[in-house]
C-alpha cells in the first residue's frame, strides 16, 4: 500500500452531530491523496458511537480512554503515515482547495515547516480573521490557528502537544515549540478554513476563563523566551513581519499579566478579545 502524502487527525469526544459536516468537506477535497485518522477520545454518547460504527473502512479509528484534545492529537499522529500532518477538530471544516493549497505553498518552499489559512468564522461569531506569522507576536497573542498543515518531521521536532495542556492552549504552547525549534510558517491569503464558534465551546467556556493561568504555565515552559533580552533580540530579528498590536502594547500586556491578579488580567483580556471582534465586524 502506498504512503499517503497527509494524514488528517481528527479528535472527536461526543462530537457525532458535526463529524459528517467535517467528514463531507475531506471528501470535497480537490487533493485526494490523504488518509483519515479519527481518534474517539472516550465518547459516551450513544448518538456518537453509533455514528462512529458506521463510517467507511478506509477511515482510519483509534479509540482510547477519555485523556484530553493534546493526547488525541498525538495518538493519531503518531500512528500517521503521511510526509505532512494535519490537525482538524471534529466540527470544523475546510475549503476544497485548502489542501491542495497548503501543500503547493509547502514544497515551493522547502524552509517552511507549517502552512496555515486564513480563518472563516462560523456559527455564533462570523468574519473572517487576517492572520500572520510573528514569532515575536506568537509570545503574546496565539496567531496562529490551531489547523496547521506541517511537516511530520517539524511536529517530531517540536516533541508533539503538550499532554498536560488538557484545559486548553495546547496549540498555542505548540506552535511556541515550533518557533523555539526554528519553524517558520508561511500564510495562504485565502479563507479556507471554517472554525466554529461556540460559547459552549472549549475555547471560549473554559480556556478563555483561565487565560492568565494558562498563559503562565506557557512562560514556565518556556522561561528563556519570555526574558526581556530575549524578547527583545525576537522583536529585532522580526521587523519585518506585520504584528496585530504595537509592540509597546504586546510587551505592556506581559507586564501586566505580571502584576495584576488573575481575576483582573482575565477581565482585561475578555476586553481586548471584545475590542477585537468589534473592529473585525467594522
Amino acid at each position: 500500500m502506498n504512503e499517503p502524502a497527509v494524514s488528517i487527525v481528527i479528535p472527536c469526544y461526543n462530537g457525532g452531530a458535526d463529524l459528517p459536516e467535517t467528514l463531507a468537506s475531506l471528501e470535497r477535497q480537490t487533493f485526494k491523496d490523504f488518509e483519515v485518522i479519527l481518534v474517539d477520545d472516550g465518547s459516551t454518547d450513544a448518538t456518537t458511537l453509533a455514528y462512529l460504527q458506521s463510517l467507511p473502512r478506509h477511515i482510519r479509528q483509534i479509540r482510547q480512554d477519555n485523556k484530553g484534545l493534546p493526547a488525541a492529537r498525538n495518538i493519531g499522529m503518531r500512528a500517521a503515515r503521511g510526509a505532512y500532518l494535519l490537525p482538524l477538530d471534529c466540527d470544523d471544516c475546510l475549503e476544497p482547495s485548502f489542501l491542495a493549497d497548503g501543500l503547493n505553498a509547502l514544497q515551493n518552499n522547502p524552509d517552511v515547516g507549517f502552512a496555515f489559512a486564513q480563518m472563516r468564522l462560523t456559527g455564533e461569531l462570523q468574519g473572517e480573521t487576517k492572520k500572520s506569522f510573528n514569532p515575536f507576536a506568537q509570545l503574546f497573542l496565539n496567531q496562529l490557528p490551531y489547523c496547521l498543515l506541517m511537516r511530520k518531521s517539524a511536529w517530531e521536532k517540536a516533541g508533539g502537544y503538550d499532554e498536560t495542556f488538557r484545559l486548553g492552549y495546547e496549540d498555542w504552547e505548540f506552535n511556541i515549540r515550533l518557533i523555539a525549534q526554528g519553524q517558520h510558517g508561511i500564510a495562504i491569503d485565502k479563507p479556507l478554513f471554517v472554525y466554529r464558534v461556540r460559547a459552549g465551546g472549549m475555547l471560549n467556556s473554559v480556556s478563555r476563563s483561565r487565560h492568565a493561568q494558562l498563559w503562565r504555565a506557557i512562560q514556565q515552559k518556556h522561561p528563556g523566551l519570555y526574558r526581556l533580552v530575549s524578547l527583545l533580540k525576537m522583536k529585532r530579528a522580526c521587523e519585518a513581519a506585520p504584528l496585530p498590536y504595537p509592540a509597546i502594547f504586546l510587551l505592556g500586556l506581559l507586564a501586566a499579566h505580571r502584576l495584576l491578579p488573575d481575576a483582573w488580567f482575565n477581565a482585561l483580556y475578555a476586553w481586548l478579545l471584545g475590542f477585537s471582534a468589534a473592529r473585525r465586524a467594522g
